[in-house]
């Protein structure tokens, strides 16, 4: 496989990754063009490492660390505004806090690599996930709608989410039912599959919800890079099934977190 190859395969990750650490896919993006710019000017900059995908994320740090800036909360602002709810919560972590646990959790890496991403050691990159994790639980809380149509899995998020300090206050296994538990109450988070039980869509359920309120949403799918084409809106979150159990933890804590509503406009 060629770079050019290995790059492209890591490409929508790394528009996941970037996403999720600045809470917007526009500011995402921007970082992620000026790595690959970076990429196609000095190619040698992948020749440090035998993993092009920690070499290409590697290569986003150093443009991040240099160019990104963790703007204040403007006082002229109005008090319930998106961005000021935004910048507090981005006051309580470090940068690099939020760099740790989503290179480790959302993006797999193990502690190593992440370490070598972040010019770290392993052991700092355990440390801040979990300080990270810590501080986002001790802040946020929530009531979770779950829309999963496969019973095993639906009992594990219920589970997940319970044990992660939130409170379910519905479940769905198709489109009609996430309406009905809407009309009961109004969820502070949604976790939605996209294929449903009687063959509707979680997205389209996802898109009733957002009609009526802003709530951030996790989206959960066999084929995150069918949803990551830069061809319209994208999700901030996705999990990938088979997911594993601190992967969710650490988007429903960054979800809460940025106050996400990025929804897909798929079909």
């Amino acid at each position: 496989m060629t770079v050019g190859q290995e790059v492209g395969q890591n490409l929508p990750y790394l528009r996941r990754y970037a996403r999720a650490l600045t809470g917007s896919q526009g500011h995402g993006d921007a970082f992620v063009t000026a790595t690959l710019e970076a990429l196609i000017a000095e190619p040698a900059l992948l020749d440090s490492t035998a993993d092009a995908r920690v070499g290409l994320y590697q290569i986003f740090h150093s443009i991040w660390d240099s160019a990104h800036i963790e703007t204040g909360i403007d006082p002229d602002a109005a008090a319930d505004s998106v961005e000021q709810t935004v910048h507090r919560r981005l006051s309580i972590i470090t940068p690099v806090g939020r760099q740790a646990l989503l290179l480790t959790t959302l993006e797999g890496f193990d502690p190593a690599d992440a370490g070598i991403i972040m010019s770290l050691g392993a052991g700092d990159v355990h440390r801040l996930a979990d300080e990270a994790i810590e501080e986002i639980a001790r802040e946020t809380s929530t009531d979770v709608l779950i829309i999963e149509d496969e019973p095993l899995i639906l009992h594990q998020l219920v589970e997940l989410v319970s044990s992660a300090g939130h409170n379910v206050c519905g479940t769905a296994t198709t489109r009609e039912e996430a309406r009905a538990c809407v009309r009961q109450g109004s969820p502070g988070l949604v976790l939605a599959d996209i294929q449903l039980a009687d063959g509707s869509s979680g997205i389209d359920a996802v898109k009733d919800i957002l009609a009526d309120m802003d709530v951030p949403v996790i989206f959960i799918t066999a084929f995150p890079e069918r949803l990551l084409t830069g061809e319209r809106p994208e999700p901030t979150f996705l999990i990938t099934k088979p997911f594993l159990e601190s992967t969710v933890k650490a988007a429903i804590s960054q979800a809460m977190f940025l106050n996400s509503t990025a929804v897909p406009l798929l079909v």
